[in-house]
């Protein structure tokens, strides 16, 4: 699996979301290269990682990742955030500070989580996967952008990084699209064992900044926030703003101590 180390201090584990990779995170690790050693991962199936064929579901890909990276908090996106969530309550002494970025524990909506993504909009993806898998992704892209003030150009650029190494497989969007679909964390969070930052952009028409809050109302030692400005990705459209929330919320969290260098060995299995 990929692993693109960057930087230098304590590590710091960088998952991406749906069809995606681990590059998205640029504009974030340039603004915290100074104060951590970020491990920005192409999950199996993506970008660099497109030949390992370890599937996209929550258990798989979290070992994958904690094979490949060492004790460290996760900052997870979206369907990252879900992977991130799941290896945060199974293993918290590999995980010792989790931050979800635009991620909810249930992405899509339920009676008793009215907050999810509604069930008819989440199908129409689904289909449309089916039919035309690249205008499938157009269009969650420019779901991703909507409601930014910027959309248009925003959406050329979560289009340009999207296709940068290479779009992942139907199969491959097809698995992370039943991922998204098929979990919910909910149950997970009361009993979570390590401190979590929930932030969320206002503006998000992907995963609603309620949901967010919600997770966190039920979660111990959790902190919600939002940036106002912000919509889905917002460690690309306010980098600044998310670098200082990470670095305030781990300045009062247990960290690890920094690696010896910045050069990457990878970890037993667990």
């Amino acid at each position: 699996m990929h692993v693109e180390v960057i930087g230098s201090g304590p590590p710091l584990v960088l998952l991406h979301g749906w069809a995606m990779h681990g590059g998205v995170f640029l504009p974030l690790a340039e603004a915290l290269r100074d104060r951590h050693t970020m491990y920005l991962v192409d999950l199996p199936g993506h970008g660099h990682s497109r030949d390992n064929t370890v599937p996209v579901e929550l258990d798989a890909c979290a070992r994958a990742v904690l094979e490949a990276a060492p004790v460290a908090p996760w900052c997870g996106w979206s369907m990252g955030g879900a992977i991130a969530l799941h290896a945060a309550s199974r293993w918290p002494q590999r995980i010792p500070v989790l931050a979800m970025l635009a991620a909810t524990p249930r992405f899509v909506a339920a009676p008793d989580w009215p907050q999810g993504m509604p069930v008819a909009t989440f199908a129409a993806f689904e289909a449309g996967l089916a039919a035309d898998w690249q205008a499938t992704v157009e269009r969650f892209l420019a779901l991703e952008a909507f409601g930014l003030d910027d959309a248009r150009v925003r959406t050329r650029q979560l289009r340009t990084l999207a296709l940068e190494r290479g779009a992942p497989s139907p199969r491959v969007l097809a698995e992370g699209l039943r991922l998204l679909e098929s979990t919910d964390l909910r149950p997970q969070l009361p009993t979570l064992e390590i401190p979590s930052l929930w932030m969320a952009g206002r503006r998000d028409r992907v995963v609603s900044p309620l949901a967010m809050q919600a997770a966190a109302a039920l979660t111990p030692g959790a902190r919600f926030m939002q940036i106002e400005h912000a919509g889905h990705a917002p460690f690309l459209t306010h980098p600044q703003e998310v670098a200082a929330a990470l670095l305030d919320f781990f300045a009062a969290a247990p960290t690890p101590p920094a690696p010896p260098s910045s050069e990457h060995h990878a970890h037993a299995p667990v």
